[in-house]
């Protein structure tokens, strides 16, 4: 059955005297400057690449724009190519470049929860931005009306969002392991009391990570639905009954998996050489039970394609037979996008040639082992040691040093990333789990009685009590901000314009400062204004210009 917009009437258009491209050679065109056009949001673009290929969690997001944009040719094929388009396209993606080129210059920080925080704009709205502003610029209304549903999917670029996995993940993942735990003892495995670890024998067993909740295979599961359902006309109700029991059949489906598994964990402790395959055997199970759950959705898909109350009818609209050429509007339109792809493509050309350069990667090199570049001695405070804070990875994230006052007092922790670029701590430290008891706008005096805004957060882990300060400096300033809040709120900064319009713009340093006691019996209120009184006193003898200076520049 054909998925096409059915053609009520077809009325043919003069052309007569018109001169340009082919409507099929400018649909070309227009397609070769969209992609090109990622260009003017490229960090938002290396930023979803690197969630993907780092993130098995939500790597089925790289094949969303993939199959979006499939989807907007193939409407756009049923409406003839048209390239009636809305200067309004050009409007928003210049709007859009435009906000991503300040995001990276600066933080906002919507904070809904000690939770959950986003930074925006986020990746998503970008790309359903950019997305929407090429679809109206070259196809025009028509084909941002047909187009929609592929224009939305582009929301999935990131499938998961972090406060995803707080509040579903992780009590998924104890659910899993509830089940898998009860199985075992109902055939009557005696287990190890961790909850979490189905330890067989004392080194034999399996440990229920959070990627084993199912939660991949049912998001997958829920993608392919959902564009099933769509190239399939289904009506709302059916769509949405189909992408429902697809994803809980991808959560059915790894509980069996789970419960298989525990049968191949009590056939090895027979057969001591299935041992060490047993993370290839979950591979195996695993594989096999989502072919067959794949299976089964696209039988019930194509089960329901069969009946006819469960299919919208096609759409019928007056569809004009297109232009045999385009005319001047499509090439004035196409020259404002090229004008605008050509300048973000010579900042990205810059600096790609500037980060691939031997004397960068040498540089680089010598920056994830050198330390930073710390006085020995601030006002009354003493060098007392200096680190760096690296990923498990191997990634410089921070250059640190702590200082302690010359008469005894707190020591005071000094930080600075020369590599993070725009960052909140808010969100490290909410992805850990780790919630403030206090967070509030903090204003403190530094060397020569310059006043710099940081965002103040109070933590108690159970075995210390610390206070934590960030800001971000900038071009000559420094400053980050949070608006007063019960429930949510914002934590910005304000980048300079040097920033912002200099053809050779400097990195945004984000600053940490940390002062903590180990007496975790001390009063909360009392050890923040304990803290808060040595960080003033350290501060005022800092020159924060001048310490982050010889990192500013990209």
């Amino acid at each position: 059955m054909s998925t096409f917009p059915a053609a009520a009437e077809v009325s043919p258009l003069p052309d007569a005297g018109v001169v340009g491209l082919s409507v099929p050679r400018s649909a070309i065109l227009a397609v070769f400057l969209a992609v090109l056009g990622l260009s003017t949001i490229w960090s938002t673009a290396n930023a979803l690449w690197a969630l993907w290929t780092t993130d098995a969690l939500k790597s089925i997001g790289m094949f969303v724009p993939l199959v979006s944009f499939v989807l907007i040719l193939r409407v756009w094929r049923s409406l003839g190519w048209e390239t009636e388009g809305s200067w309004w396209g050009l409007v928003i993606l210049v709007v859009t470049t435009a906000v991503v080129h300040v995001r990276d210059q600066s933080v906002l920080v919507f904070v809904l929860s000690p939770k959950w925080s986003i930074y925006v704009p986020p990746h998503s709205l970008v790309v359903f931005a950019y997305g929407a502003g090429v679809v109206l610029l070259f196809g025009g209304t028509r084909l941002f009306r047909a187009a929609l549903f592929p224009l939305v999917l582009l929301w999935f670029v990131n499938p998961i969002p972090h406060i995803f996995n707080v509040f579903v993940d992780l009590p998924l993942q104890r659910a899993s392991a509830h089940v898998a735990r009860a199985f075992a003892i109902a055939l009557g495995q005696p287990l190890s009391p961790d909850q979490l670890r189905l330890m067989f024998t004392p080194e034999f067993g399996m440990f229920i990570a959070p990627g084993c909740n199912g939660i991949r295979g049912a998001v997958t599961m829920g993608f392919i639905a959902l564009i099933a359902g769509y190239l399939y006309r289904f009506r709302w109700y059916a769509h949405a009954a189909v992408v429902a029991g697809a994803v809980l059949l991808g959560y059915v489906f790894n509980f069996a998996r789970l419960c298989i598994l525990v049968l191949y964990y009590l056939v090895a402790l027979h057969f001591t050489s299935l041992q060490d395959k047993a993370e290839m055997g979950d591979y195996i199970i695993g594989a096999s039970l989502f072919l067959l759950g794949t299976f089964l959705l696209f039988y019930v898909v194509r089960r329901l394609s069969e009946s006819p109350g469960q299919i919208k009818p096609p759409a019928m609209m007056s569809m004009a037979l297109p232009r045999p050429v385009t005319g001047s509007s499509f090439n004035l339109r196409f020259a404002a996008m090229l004008v605008l792809v050509l300048f973000s493509c010579y900042g990205v050309a810059r600096a790609y040639v500037n980060s691939h350069s031997d004397s960068y990667e040498a540089q680089m090199k010598t920056d994830q082992d050198a330390l930073g570049q710390f006085p020995a001695r601030i006002g009354s405070y003493t060098l007392a040691r200096s680190w760096n804070e690296n990923l498990f990875t191997g990634p410089l994230i921070f250059h640190w040093a702590q200082y302690v006052p010359v008469n005894g007092g707190t020591p005071v922790s000094l930080g600075i990333s020369p590599v993070l670029g725009s960052h909140d701590t808010l969100i490290c430290h909410s992805a850990r789990g780790e919630d403030p008891l206090w967070r509030d706008q903090i204003s403190l005096p530094t060397a020569r009685n310059v006043p710099m805004t940081f965002s103040g957060s109070f933590f108690n882990d159970g075995a210390t009590q610390y206070l934590e300060a960030t800001t971000i400096c900038n071009g000559g300033s420094c400053g980050e901000y949070s608006s007063d809040r019960t429930h949510f709120g914002f934590v910005y900064s304000k980048p300079t314009s040097q920033a912002l319009f200099s053809q050779d713009p400097q990195r945004p340093i984000p600053i940490l400062l940390r002062a903590e006691t180990i007496d975790t019996t001390l009063p909360a209120e009392v050890a923040r204004q304990q803290m808060m009184t040595a960080m003033r006193s350290f501060l005022s003898s800092v020159d924060l210009d001048g310490l982050t200076q010889p990192y500013r520049h990209q």
